[in-house]
């Protein structure tokens, strides 16, 4: 008689870092049906749709533009030296990576509460839920990005400005994919404490917004090292964000700020964010649904 062979094995022992790396992979079917999902889900009743995901970044640069530009006068420069960069792409670049990053935690963060019932009638890997979360906040900011090279191009082509093509260009995926890993880390360890801790979903919108002024977003790197030179550093390796928006930056103008200290500091930072970020959504997964 032959043996039977069982395909899934239901164990209560649990290592102390268990990801499921493997069974995840088994459903990128499922990971790209819950994108899909997502994105359809954001835009449906709308009447511009997918649109939105042009407007609402163009009217933040418009709004940056002008209040923090025409109005408070606020430097746009990373550098110091006389350099002509168009401010609507300066403002355009910092607000759609934060918009990312924001829009990717806010999310993430919220998976365990706004999933709770699916999560406890059916089984699949739980880390499909916040890849694929990330996936879907992922095509706004392509869209985005098009878009920024359209206008990009304009410019450089007209040769109105002082940007120009370098090979650093090359560098934006490897940007891109720091973003997503900072996001996805951070918005992991705030989904498995809010579990326990409800308070902390409370703030989190507020800190992302001070996490915003806090980062050279709607100024220039020179407004914070010009008056304190010596603040160089801790500015640039204590933030894993400024370093990203500040090398976009530099990679998309070919002038700028790039110290290669504070970007793998930044990367160190986002590594061990991520890191954090699974073990402790590794370990909430397995009883969040007696505490939630």
């Amino acid at each position: 008689m032959e043996k039977q062979r069982f395909k899934t094995t239901i164990t209560s022992k649990h290592k102390l870092f268990d990801l499921h790396l493997r069974e995840t992979f088994k459903y990128r079917d499922l990971i790209w049906l819950f994108v899909k999902r997502d994105f359809t889900a954001l835009y449906k009743q709308t009447i511009l749709g997918p649109l939105w995901a042009i407007i609402q970044p163009l009217l933040t640069t418009f709004v940056f533009s002008f209040i923090f530009g025409s109005l408070a006068g606020l430097t746009t420069a990373d550098v110091l030296g006389d350099f002509n960069i168009p401010s609507f792409l300066f403002y355009m670049s910092g607000t759609m990576l934060f918009t990312y990053f924001s829009t990717n935690v806010n999310k993430v963060s919220k998976i365990f509460i706004e999933n709770r019932r699916t999560m406890g009638k059916v089984y699949y890997p739980r880390l499909v839920q916040p890849i694929a979360t990330s996936l879907s906040n992922l095509i706004p900011l392509i869209i985005n990005l098009f878009l920024f090279i359209i206008v990009w191009l304009i410019f450089l082509l007209t040769g109105s400005t002082d940007m120009q093509a370098t090979w650093w260009l090359l560098f934006i995926p490897l940007i891109v994919l720091q973003l997503i890993v900072l996001s996805l880390g951070l918005g992991m360890i705030i989904s498995a404490v809010t579990t326990k801790y409800r308070d902390l979903q409370m703030l989190v919108g507020f800190g992302l917004q001070l996490w915003q002024y806090a980062s050279p977003i709607a100024y220039g790197m020179t407004m914070i090292t010009k008056p304190h030179p010596e603040l160089e550093l801790l500015y640039t390796c204590i933030n894993p964000l400024t370093p990203i928006v500040t090398t976009f930056r530099y990679a998309m103008f070919g002038i700028g700020y790039f110290n290669y200290i504070p970007y793998l500091v930044g990367w160190g930072i986002t590594l061990l964010v991520a890191f954090i970020g699974l073990m402790l959504y590794s370990k909430t997964e397995k009883n969040f649904m007696d505490t939630i």
